[in-house]
């Protein structure tokens, strides 16, 4: 039986109320017990570390929290919480209110956590959890209470812009109230074994490899597959830059690396053997004015990226004082060049809006970027100082910066004048606490997901004796969502995040938009070619096609041709064949291919890449310092050849320009192709199966967390004329 003792919330004020008697709205319900009916605090088991109030100046409510393993937590305040809860909200929402439209339909996205991060809900492999949707359309009050009986502020459908709250009758605060409690609904969900599987049950030493992110989502599905079979090895990705990754395959402190791009020089020949083709986007999550729903679909220039990378917006009106600022738009979203592409989003000037979250440490998925803004005769014109048509100009901190990079750097130096306490004790470039870069792609995709901008600039202190510090702004609330970050292909997927549509030819309105797909990754495969045998597939980002694109990467095994171990070797040739072969049927089992990634075959667009990888898992064997020319194949549709990639047919596209395509995960237990024992493909907890058709599961992340979109389906309007809204919480199902 679930209950509401056993449901997450992430705050108190979401499980202990104290308000004037007079909107104690709860007191009056018609489906409520007695008890319920009656003030708690005038209770004699009101707990002593709570606050006691006369019920002449606050009725009280209090639900405590009772954790998977019995403990109670109180949470009437922020020291009698589960740990895991945060008054300051450190940590992304498992509980979510929204408003539905005007047809009573919506969806939103939030995150299921498995013990590994949640440990006092407790969900797991052993302990089952619900994902439970309380529709809230207003108690049923069981007399004439003024209170109970109040409309909302605003109409069906409408958001909350002006920030008045909703009356206590129709406040998602009183989900656990028993007229708002009796409508819920709940969707089972289960979870896999934890993402240490493979350290758990094979107590072998690992093979250690190095390098790219853009791998992640991949290597978690792979590595259960090596592990769990006595006749392969363990696997163990150490996710970092590639550069970082390439410089410790250089001095013999990795095994292999995974990277794009070619190492500029190394003390022992090198083989590059293809095992991914992924590769970046450019994620974002938008709401609509007006409740109107969440923008599904958002297109992008080089030029767009560049103004965005180069902090050539100010930002704030504070910040039009920037020399050679003053005239630009303050943020993407009032730039021409945006709105003509993008029109009828809000006009909001907020900082986030001037922004694209990046990277901060070097990596070949900046390369990339930068060399498919490099490119771009607009874009290019622009760094170089060449207005753009509504006269914005380059940051001049930026002017002439030689493009493409490794690493993104903050050039700009500029402090806005100091209007607060904080700001004349911290002396900070502005705009570089509004780019505020991070370390993964990774965390980039979770940002995105919640909706949290990492922009610096918030002011805060402990208390009024503490120094000021920057932090990081709050959390953006739904209507009123815009943010956009680089990410993988392989992340979108798993999360569930729109990506971009990116420029590949024309100008203005008329110009070509490409989102990820597989029929536009093949594509941009066709302008990709070796300089020689065993050496990466380098793409031609300025010679690509219109459908192509511009995202689309390669990712390499970097291994040493010479004075690896024979074991090693052996281990790393068998992992380019079994990745280039099993490794890329599609699924969600173990040693299968996540959707983020376009399937390397034996035949087609791909024969190439195929091809090249087995001569280079031959080389890596022999260990004799050379890689062998590959020989060609042709196949009976597109063929391709060593050396080059042909343009062949989409087989499907997983990530489409309105919007990643989201699939279901095999319930906990269940085997399917490639898996072993019923463990889920990356050995990370997944929500799975048993689920209503109005919602669909996402798979798994990185973090063994589950973003779920949350189609909410049809409700009526209740007699009162409420805004519907809708609270979504996480609980465990006792027993």
């Amino acid at each position: 039986q679930l209950r509401p003792e056993t449901c997450w919330t992430t705050t108190f004020p979401q499980r202990y109320t104290a308000v004037a008697p007079s909107t104690a709205v709860w007191l009056h319900d018609r489906y409520a017990t007695a008890a319920d009916r009656q003030d708690q605090d005038s209770a004699t088991s009101w707990p002593d570390a709570c606050v006691r109030f006369p019920a002449s100046i606050l009725s009280q409510h209090l639900l405590p929290f009772v954790a998977a393993n019995g403990t109670q937590y109180l949470s009437c305040n922020d020291t009698t919480i589960a740990p895991e809860s945060s008054i300051d909200a450190a940590l992304p929402a498992a509980d979510v209110a929204a408003f539905t439209a005007l047809d009573g339909t919506g969806d939103i996205q939030f995150e299921v956590r498995s013990d590994t991060e949640n440990e006092s809900l407790g969900c797991s492999s052993t302990v089952p959890c619900s994902i439970v949707v309380i529709p809230i359309m207003g108690i049923s009050c069981i007399d004439g209470d003024p209170a109970c009986r109040q409309e909302g502020y605003f109409a069906p459908g409408s958001s909350n812009f002006t920030n008045l709250g909703a009356n206590p009758a129709v406040s998602p605060g009183f989900w656990w109230s028993a007229s708002n409690w009796r409508n819920r609904f709940a969707v089972p969900v289960t979870f896999g074994l934890p993402p240490d599987a493979c350290d758990v049950l094979d107590d072998r030493a690992p093979v250690d490899l190095y390098g790219s992110e853009l791998l992640s989502q991949a290597s978690l599905q792979w590595s259960p597959a090596y592990c769990l079979r006595a006749d392969r090895f363990k696997l163990r990705h150490n996710r970092m830059s590639e550069p970082s990754a390439l410089r410790l395959l250089d001095t013999g402190g990795a095994a292999a690396a995974f990277v794009s791009d070619a190492a500029t020089a190394s003390a022992a020949p090198l083989g590059y053997a293809p095992i991914a083709v992924t590769g970046f986007a450019v994620a974002f999550v938008a709401d609509e004015p007006d409740n109107a729903g969440e923008v599904g679909r958002l297109r992008l220039t080089p030029r767009l990226l560049a103004k965005m990378l180069t902090q050539s917006y100010p930002g704030s009106n504070s910040g039009r004082a920037h020399p050679g600022l003053d005239k630009n738009p303050l943020t993407i979203t009032t730039d021409p060049e945006f709105t003509a592409l993008n029109p009828g989003l809000s006009l909001t000037a907020e900082e986030v809006r001037s922004t694209v979250l990046s990277l901060s440490d070097s990596s070949d998925v900046m390369t990339a970027l930068t060399s498919y803004i490099a490119a771009d005769q607009e874009a290019a014109a622009f760094v170089a100082g060449t207005p753009d048509p509504w006269g914005m100009v380059v940051n001049p901190s930026y002017l002439g910066i030689a493009l493409p990079v490794a690493e993104w750097p903050l050039l700009d130096t500029w402090i806005r004048p100091a209007t607060l306490e904080c700001e004349q004790q911290i002396q900070s470039p502005y705009l570089s606490l509004i780019a505020a870069p991070v370390t993964s792609l990774r965390k980039i995709a979770e940002a995105v997901l919640d909706a949290w901008p990492n922009v610096q600039t918030a002011c805060s202190r402990s208390t009024p004796s503490d120094p000021w510090k920057f932090g990081r702004v709050a959390r953006q609330g739904y209507g009123n969502r815009f943010m956009l970050g680089i990410v993988s292909l392989g992340d979108a997927a798993r999360y569930g995040l729109h990506t971009a549509e990116l420029r590949t030819s024309g100008s203005g309105t008329s110009a070509t938009f490409v989102g990820p797909s597989d029929a536009s990754m093949t594509a941009a495969l066709s302008v990709a070619s070796q300089s020689a045998p065993g050496l990466p597939f380098e793409i031609d980002r300025s010679a690509l096609p219109a459908g192509a694109y511009p995202g689309t990467m390669v990712v390499n095994l970097a291994t040493r041709l010479t004075g690896v171990p024979a074991a090693t070797a052996g281990h790393l040739a068998q992992l380019i064949r079994v990745a280039t072969t099993e490794g890329q049927v599609r699924g969600s089992a173990n040693g299968e291919l996540p959707e983020g990634y376009l399937p390397i075959t034996s035949t087609g667009a791909t024969a190439a890449l195929y091809a090249s990888a087995q001569v280079v898992a031959s080389a890596v064997e022999a260990q004799a310092g050379a890689v062998a020319p590959a020989t060609p194949s042709t196949s009976s549709g597109s063929g391709a050849s060593s050396g080059s990639g042909a343009a062949g047919g989409s087989v499907g596209a997983f990530v489409g320009s309105g919007g990643p395509v989201t699939a279901g995960l095999p319930a906990e237990g269940a085997s399917g192709p490639g898996s072993v024992d019923g463990l889920p493909a990356d050995g990370t907890p997944e929500a799975a199966g048993a689920a209503p058709s109005t919602t669909t599961i996402v798979q798994r992340s990185a973090a063994s967390r589950a973003a779920i979109p949350a189609a909410l389906g049809m409700v009526v309007v209740g007699g009162l004329g409420a805004p519907l809204l809708r609270t979504l919480s996480t609980r465990r199902r006792p027993g």
